[in-house]
């Protein structure tokens, strides 16, 4: 089920073109953990996308989880999220030598 899960988060987090993209199944950790028994896993995900730019991470999480859907009330008990715009490297002009 966890792998099932893992595949259908990072299918549905496409919609914010990540250019890195992790997820890690945490629910051993939390074994007897009440959302646990109700059959939610715990997950980690690490998230780098353009379309955080800008953005706070309040505004971050919550395009996260509209992406998710319903699997937050349905899948995931708990999600930790480390979400990043990727770094643009900025080109310097080059002076000419001559």
């Amino acid at each position: 089920m966890s792998q099932q899960t893992i595949a259908q988060m990072r299918t549905l987090l496409t919609t914010l073109q990540p250019k890195h993209i992790n997820v890690i199944d945490d629910s051993h950790k939390h074994a007897g953990h009440a959302g646990a028994r109700s059959g939610g896993g715990h997950y980690h995900l690490e998230i780098s996308s353009a379309m955080f730019v800008g953005k706070t991470t309040v505004a971050r999480h919550r395009m996260i989880y509209s992406a998710l859907g319903d699997m937050m009330k349905r899948d995931i008990h708990a999600l930790q999220i480390t979400a990043t715009a990727p770094k643009i490297s900025r080109v310097e002009p080059q002076e000419n030598a001559d």
